[in-house]
This record gives C-alpha cells, sequence and structure tokens, in this order.
C-alpha cells in the first residue's frame, strides 16, 4: 500500500538538499499545498552557497553565515517542508517503495514510505590512491569550510592539489589570505574546461599574484605538513588541500538496482526519470546529454536547480523535457574572468568531428573609450555547416556576458556564421560596434566562405612556409616569432613580387591585419593563410606548452 492510498496525499521523498534538492521541494509545494514533502539531508546544513565557499576563506564573503541560506526550521515555516538533517539514507527497498533511514543524532533507524522518491546525493571529492591522502582537507560543505578556515587561520602555507575551478578558487582566496601557495595539476595545464592557450592566460594571472603553478605535477606522497611530487621534491607547508575533482554519489541507486554508467552516474530520461518509474534523480549525482545528445557528468549549479524544478513539475503532472545543454562554466581569477560553453577543441577532436577554431583578442569596449580590457575568445565550429561546438574567452570586464551569449546561441542552435548577425546593446562605454561576439561570426564566416585560409599556432612549427609579419617594426621589435620576417601591412603591394611562388604564412598581432594581408596577397597570386589569432595566440600557445612556473 502506497502514503497515497492510505490517506489520500502523496509523500514525496528527498534525498539530499542544496541547489537540486531544494529546488524540487519549494516547487513542489508551490505546485501542491497538500503534499507531504520531506527532505532527508546526511550534513548539517540543507540549504547553503556551496559555489560561495571558497570566498569565505579570503573574507570576501566576512560572514559565514551569509553562506547559510534556509534552515530546517525557515524552510517549514515558509513552505510546510519536513526537513530532517543528519538522516542518512541507507537503503532503498524498490518493492515496498520506502528508504531505510539512518538518523545520525538519535543513532537510530527507521523506514520512511515514499509514493515518489528524488535522489539529489551530489558528488563526492575524489581522493586518489596516494599514501597520507588523509591529512588532505576538501571544501565541499559547510563542515569542510569550517576545518579548511581554521586550518588556514592556523597557518601561512598552503599546497592546493588540483587545478581545476575548485582549485583555482581556493589557491586565489587562500593567496587572497595573505598564505604562500602553491598550485600541483597532475596534467599540463590548468583548467580543463579550456584549451591550453586561453588556459595559460589564467595560469598567468595567478602566478602575477604570487601563487607558484606546477603543472605536470605528480603528487607522490603527503604528510601532515609535506607534498612530496614524483620528482622527490618535498614541499613544505602548512596545510594541503584536495580539489582533484568529484564522482557522482550514486552509491545508494547502484545498491537498489537502478541503471547506473560504468564510469558513474546515475542514468535518467529527459524527464529526470531513473530506471524505476517511481525514483527520479537530479544534480550531480545524475548523468545528462551535452550539447551533441550524448550522456555526461556536469556537475554545476545551473543544471541542478533547473533540474530540481523540472522532476517537481513532472511529478505534478506537468510536461517536462531536459534535454541536451552546453556545460558552461566561469570561474574569477583575480583579475581576470575564464570561462567555457560547450565542448573545448580537444574534445571535438577526440570525437572525430569536423572543425575550425577562430581565436580573437578584441577588447571589452570601444578602444577610444578610456579603461579597454582584452578579451580572447575562441569559437569552436563546424567549417561546413557552421554549427557551433563550443566557446571560450578569458579576460577582464565583459568577458561574462560574451560567455553568456554564446552559451545562448549554442543552446538555440545558432550557427557560427549567425553570431555576426545578432544585434547587441552597444554604446562606447560597454561594447563596440562590432560586438566582440559579432566579430567572432565575421572571422567565422570568412572561414566557411573561404575568404580566409587559416594556420593554427600548433600547425605553425614544420608549416614549411615563409612567415611574414605584417605588424609595424616598432612592434615586431617587442617581440617576435623565430624566423619571420618583418614587412608592415603598408609595404605589401610594393613587395608582392618578391612573395610569389613561395608558400607564406602571415601574421599579425591578433589577426586581423593578417586577414587583410592575406585577402591582399591572394588578390596579387600568392600562395598564403592567415596565422589565426596572430602574435597573441601564438605567444600564449607556446607559454602553454611549459610546465614549469612563468612569473
Amino acid at each position: 500500500m502506497t502514503v497515497a492510498d492510505s490517506d489520500g496525499v502523496r509523500r514525496i521523498v528527498i534525498v539530499g538538499g542544496v541547489a537540486g534538492g531544494m529546488s524540487a521541494a519549494t516547487r513542489l509545494r508551490r505546485l501542491d499545498e497538500r503534499a507531504e514533502i520531506v527532505v532527508l539531508e546526511r550534513g548539517e546544513h540543507v540549504s547553503f552557497a556551496n559555489c560561495g565557499l571558497p570566498y569565505h576563506l579570503s573574507g570576501v564573503i566576512a560572514e559565514r553565515e551569509r553562506l547559510l541560506l534556509h534552515t530546517p526550521q525557515s524552510l517549514s515555516a515558509r513552505f510546510g517542508l519536513d526537513v530532517r538533517i543528519r538522516q542518512e539514507v541507507r537503503r532503498i527497498d524498490r518493492a515496498a517503495r520506502q528508504v531505510e533511514v539512518h538518523d545520525l543524532q538519535a543513532n537510530r533507524s527507521y523506514a520512511l514510505a515514499y509514493d515518489h522518491l528524488i535522489l539529489s546525493p551530489g558528488a563526492a571529492p575524489l581522493r586518489p590512491p596516494i599514501p597520507g591522502v588523509e591529512h588532505a582537507l576538501t571544501l565541499r560543505n559547510v563542515s569542510d569550510l569550517d576545518r579548511l578556515k581554521s586550518a588556514a587561520v592556523a597557518g601561512q602555507r598552503s599546497v592546493v592539489i588540483g587545478g581545476g575551478f575548485i582549485g583555482v578558487e581556493v589557491a586565489e582566496n587562500l593567496r587572497e589570505a595573505g598564505h604562500q601557495v602553491t598550485l600541483l595539476e597532475g596534467s599540463p595545464q590548468i583548467l580543463p574546461p579550456l584549451d591550453p592557450e586561453l588556459a595559460v592566460l589564467a595560469r598567468q594571472e595567478l602566478e602575477k599574484h604570487g601563487v607558484q603553478v606546477r603543472c605536470s605535477a605528480q603528487v607522490t606522497q603527503l604528510t601532515e605538513r609535506s607534498v612530496t611530487l614524483h620528482s622527490g621534491e618535498t614541499l613544505e607547508t602548512d596545510l594541503v588541500v584536495l580539489a582533484v575533482g568529484v564522482r557522482p554519489e550514486d552509491g545508494l541507486a547502484r545498491d537498489a538496482g537502478l541503471e547506473v554508467a560504468e564510469r558513474g552516474g546515475i542514468v535518467v530520461d529527459e524527464s529526470l526519470l531513473t530506471s524505476d518509474p517511481h525514483i527520479s534523480a537530479v544534480g550531480d549525482a545524475a548523468l545528462v546529454r551535452d550539447s551533441l545528445g550524448e550522456l555526461a557528468f556536469v556537475p554545476l549549479a545551473w543544471g541542478a536547480n533547473r533540474q530540481g524544478r523540472l522532476v517537481a513539475d513532472r511529478i505534478m503532472g506537468r510536461p517536462v523535457n531536459f534535454g541536451g545543454h552546453p556545460a558552461t562554466a566561469i570561474v574569477k581569477v583575480f583579475d581576470l574572468t575564464a570561462a567555457s560553453t560547450g565542448l573545448n577543441e580537444k574534445q571535438v577532436a577526440a570525437r572525430g568531428l569536423p572543425y575550425a577554431t577562430v581565436h580573437t583578442h578584441p577588447g571589452s569596449h570601444a578602444g577610444y573609450y578610456p579603461g579597454a580590457e582584452r578579451v580572447s575568445l575562441k569559437l569552436v565550429f563546424d567549417p561546413q555547416s557552421g554549427r557551433i561546438y563550443g566557446a571560450q574567452a578569458v579576460g577582464g570586464a565583459g568577458t561574462d556576458k560574451r560567455i553568456d551569449v554564446l552559451a545562448t546561441a549554442l543552446h538555440a542552435g545558432l550557427h557560427a556564421d549567425d553570431l555576426s548577425d545578432l544585434p547587441l546593446a552597444y554604446a562606447p562605454p560597454y561594447s563596440s560596434a562590432k560586438d566582440p561576439v559579432n566579430m567572432l561570426g565575421y572571422v567565422a564566416q570568412n572561414v566557411m566562405d573561404g575568404l580566409t585560409c587559416t594556420l593554427q599556432w600548433h600547425e605553425l612549427e614544420g608549416s614549411g612556409r615563409r612567415i611574414i609579419d605584417v605588424r609595424d617594426p616598432s612592434e615586431y621589435a617587442r617581440g617576435r616569432i623565430p624566423g619571420a620576417e618583418n614587412i608592415p601591412l603598408g609595404d605589401l603591394r610594393s613587395r608582392a613580387d618578391e612573395l610569389r611562388g613561395t608558400p607564406l604564412v602571415v601574421h599579425c598581432q591578433v589577426g586581423q591585419r593578417g586577414h587583410t594581408a592575406t585577402r591582399l596577397l591572394s588578390e596579387l597570386g600568392c600562395d598564403v593563410l592567415n596565422l589565426d589569432g596572430g602574435y597573441l595566440t601564438w605567444q600564449a600557445g607556446q607559454a602553454s606548452r611549459d610546465p614549469s612556473p612563468q612569473s
């Protein structure tokens, strides 16, 4: 007998709070005042701003209480929810439609029946099998924050293991708190959603502010006060933070016989229903479809909040469809912003898809208006159809709004050349008449139309082409590509005869003058390619190949 059979009121049990669970719970209440909604949270806090946790370490968010959004009491008063903290769900009895709950405070167990069960257990920090890993702290919840904050106050040296978004945020905020910080990343670059020539800009910003970044650094042992690397070097420290990623908390679902992916994550359909018609899953524990429709693990706050609302709608009989969505993420890196949406070049290449890339480095607003900051952009797309696979942005003011426009375009199914048609707001303090997103569209359209043939920064070496730098002599003197000859753009027409008959690649600082030079020389009968993104992209690409600190 289900709960609804006995008293006519449905009971929806939610395992886990925070973004996904609490979004579902509050939406359910708004749609059904009579439903019995029970939230079972293993931790001490059911509703907190987990994305804001790193910023309490530095004091940017000075008051810990500002991170605590709701309590069981406030949720009961406002929404009539039965929120129980320190309650661990240990087993799902699908046949009886009930969960076995252990009250961690009272040290007792009890069974709780449900009409529908929502799993929102989140994701757990990865702990690789490194000797001494128990000495490292992680940052997932408020209790973790309290331990980390206490340890940070007591020390002055920190080692952060893992250069993903959380690792970078923790490293920045410990540095802002006055710590000597070393950030260790096992792969050749930090911030995996970005391609290396973009990620290195964030790395340089960290190093500019005193964070020592070491890529391709494998940790072999930890103690309470030291970190040993594969090279044999030992780093002395007062604090070790482990931020090497997370894994879906899918053990409860797996033990219950629900469909779980081989590499982890609860499999759900477009309505977020699991393989059991009475059980849904949302948030970091659930696998979703990416922008290409393939299963993906996307542990981001937007998805968890959106899924919570949609699953409540479906339970209440409303039609929903959580289809493919691009993963869009952003991180503050001191005075820079780094962001991405959709797939990067590495991911597209690994899938064997046809693709092209374009790089631009525009100002955040009109150059004649004071305070413009560089925004480096990369677009990955199909050069035949124009389908956008993904985009990346690293820069100053306005970086966030550009990635948001690109994420919207990607989700809406716009093509690369459609970006030039977007009627984006313009005034000199905010943008240029041709917004940086519009310019991406123009450059992509030139590639699609065959007006410009490009060479990427990593293709230059070994290309066998004569390199012509069309910048002004003063720019050439400040930094040049080895082997490049300086022929300023204004001199090309008069010197075209000496350039014919030899395969050429031309470049400027960011690609725009290079495009003009390419068109000119092509019209004059030369075999010429434009170095995409110019000297700045090539320079960043070269820097990305060096794992040693660059400060």
